[in-house]
């Protein structure tokens, strides 16, 4: 199956042959977000050396079965060439750091589109990357009181791609910073393999203060504040639940979403022979 970039290229061919004539970057906009940067840089081998195709696959073991709506969608290839956006990404530390952030980002985007249930084949967390887009949505994901970012009529901006990328307050910076207009053409995260990649790793590597990023968490970079302290927002994978979804998932016992996070990456660490490291859970974290 195919899946037309064709709008987004068109922009996208722009926005590097203008970084590569003024030698500039574009900066993410500084509203619910800390800055963040683009840069055509070559993919760093570490990405492709630690995770390769066969291995991809195997990780991802149903993705293109036709059970799974995204089927044929989620390629290596579009997640190689996205991870050029980003060069510190799984670039960053010794190898065990390296494993682990894989791993990590592994997991969140395997929840968030899991197909998985506790009998499925193969087990459930052999069932990453089934969906690229949210499912009957309960809303257009439209906050009005917005201005930076303000919805454009008709659009819905419900979860799409591996991180889901959800509201216009996320899918406006996302799209100023990889060169799409994510407010007027939300859709393109659901229609091209490699934007859909770019902005869950956009969103992985972006911190938004007072929020770190998923990546200075899982590299070591984390430094609490007083505020994280008191909240017990300890570095740890479970911080990175926090990040992505703790107003929903955190500060509370047993959760299953979480506890389905965790199975994820448990079992990308066991395969890729890592410790998965302490703070797996955030029951015990105040949410951000």
């Amino acid at each position: 199956m195919a899946y037309s970039c064709a709008v987004h290229g068109a922009s996208w061919i722009a926005v590097v042959a203008f970084l590569v004539a003024s030698g500039s970057v574009i900066r993410v906009a500084e509203a619910r977000y800390g800055p963040g940067h683009w840069s055509p840089a070559p993919a760093p081998a570490t990405v492709a050396a630690l995770v390769s195709e066969q291995l991809y696959n195997s990780l991802f073991l149903h993705k293109d079965d036709a059970a799974c709506p995204a089927k044929g969608f989620y390629t290596y290839a579009s997640f190689i060439q996205a991870a050029r956006t980003f060069p510190k990404f799984a670039a960053t530390g010794d190898l065990s750091t390296r494993k682990r952030e894989v791993a990590a980002f592994f997991a969140q985007i395997s929840h968030e589109t899991t197909g998985g249930w506790a009998t499925a084949p193969d087990g459930q967390y052999a069932w990453g990357l089934c969906y690229k887009e949210e499912i009957s949505p309960a809303s257009n994901y439209c906050d009005a009181t917005d201005k930076q970012w303000p919805c454009y009529p008709g659009k819905s901006y419900h979860g799409r791609g591996p991180i889901q990328l959800s509201w216009n307050f996320n899918y406006g910076p996302a799209g100023q910073a990889l060169g799409f207009d994510g407010l007027r053409n939300p859709e393109v995260v659901a229609n091209c393999s490699e934007t859909a990649f770019r902005t869950a790793l956009w969103f992985w590597m972006t911190p938004r203060r007072p929020k770190p990023s998923c990546h200075e968490v899982m590299v070591g970079e984390y430094r609490p504040t007083a505020a994280d302290a008191a909240a017990n927002r300890t570095a740890g994978f479970g911080l990175v639940t926090n990040i992505v979804n703790g107003g929903l998932e955190c500060n509370r016992t047993d959760d299953a979403r979480v506890n389905n996070r965790i199975g994820f990456y448990q079992r990308y660490c066991q395969i890729f022979n890592v410790d998965a490291g302490a703070n797996l859970d955030c029951a015990h974290q105040q949410p951000y």
